[in-house]
């Protein structure tokens, strides 16, 4: 599994780095604009991520903004359904307007900080990524 960790808080980095490296390969970007450039670069060269974890408070472009770029990348290169990254929304954030805001940008998974491993576990089974 190849993962795009997007997350400017270096603690909440290092914990998402250390539960998904055991998986696979994991790039890491500290803000939106990161997020955005790693993503168009694994697409241009056919290595695509399987998994990107974004924060949404992030500086320069927050993770809602780099949650709509990333699926009008995909859009733009003709990747769809199926085909598409499995995003999850990695936040401090748990109010109800950021939770609906995630899943009509089309996040796939929605997961409140502090991260709990299990949790974590679980979000990847349900995507089929573990």
């Amino acid at each position: 599994m190849k993962t795009l960790i997007a997350e400017d808080d270096f603690t909440s980095r290092k914990i998402l780095h250390k539960l998904l490296t055991p998986y696979g390969e994991c790039d890491v970007a500290v803000n939106g604009r990161e997020a955005i450039v790693a993503f168009q670069n694994a697409i241009n060269s056919k290595t695509y991520y399987d998994l990107v974890c974004l924060d949404i408070m992030m500086p320069l472009l927050d993770g809602q903004a780099a949650l709509e770029e990333i699926r009008k990348i995909e859009n733009q290169n003709g990747i769809q359904g199926l085909d598409c990254v499995k995003i999850i929304m990695t936040t401090a954030l748990d109010d109800a307007k950021n939770v609906i805001k995630s899943f009509r940008n089309q996040a796939d998974a929605y997961i409140v900080k502090p991260i709990d491993k299990e949790n974590l576990m679980v979000q990847l089974k349900n995507l089929d990524l573990l």
